[in-house]
């Protein structure tokens, strides 16, 4: 490809990060732009550097990746997201199609298919590793199967759910997201309801059990 491609990488490892960033700049069309150690920082530095392509990670730390791409997707619907992962569950697969990323690859895949991937992704195409693209397949043909209520979630409820999870108080989440205190309320109140979970202990190990927020760090494998 002549079209050089912007990337930007989002995983919570430094060796990780640096490691993708040497393979993909031996090749002229892939350009790293940036690197973002967790969700939250992977959706500022797209609003700052705008790459074309975001390689991400699952289990972050503050925000997951499939939380961070769903935000990207609503926000900067142009920046293309490739999940780059250890994780083949199927409940990842069914998060991954439902937050909008166009791919999914193992991390144990060689460095030449990632670079298919990405140029795959970056016109438009959707890219799953060999080992679960049956999953994938399954996900679609069957449609959502997943937590009905989890679904009738606005965008908005779920980034709220997503705060609150990671231990920010009411007010904290309202000024991270620039509204008032009474309206994070509103949207704690509509979550709880919504999905019958009273207890913010309840919410957020909801929350980590669907993929939403990741793992703290000694807990990740």
């Amino acid at each position: 490809m002549k079209t050089r491609i912007r990337i930007l990488i989002a995983d919570d490892h430094p060796v990780v990060r640096q490691g993708l960033a040497a393979c993909l700049e031996r090749h002229d069309h892939l350009v790293v732009v940036g690197e973002a150690r967790d969700g939250f920082e992977a959706v500022a530095l797209c609003r700052e550097r705008k790459p074309d392509l975001v390689l991400m990670d699952i289990a972050m730390p503050r925000m997951s990746g499939l939380a961070a791409a769903e935000m990207l997707r609503r926000e900067m619907p142009q920046i293309r997201v490739l999940i780059l992962t250890m994780h083949s569950n199927k409940d990842y697969v069914r998060r991954v199609l439902q937050c909008g990323a166009a791919g999914y690859v193992l991390k144990d895949a060689s460095p030449e298919d990632l670079v298919l991937a990405i140029e795959a992704v970056y016109r438009g195409e959707p890219y799953f590793s060999r080992e679960i693209a049956g999953l994938a397949l399954d996900q679609f043909v069957r449609g959502p199967s997943g937590n009905v209520a989890e679904e009738r979630l606005t965008c908005r409820e779920r980034e709220v759910l997503i705060q609150i999870a990671d231990g920010f108080s009411n007010k904290e989440i309202a000024s991270r997201l620039g509204v008032g205190v009474r309206t994070v309320e509103t949207h704690r109140e509509r979550i709880m309801r919504k999905l019958d979970i009273h207890s913010v202990a309840g919410l957020t190990k909801y929350a980590l059990s669907r993929g939403l927020v990741g793992l703290d760090p000694e807990l990740k494998s």
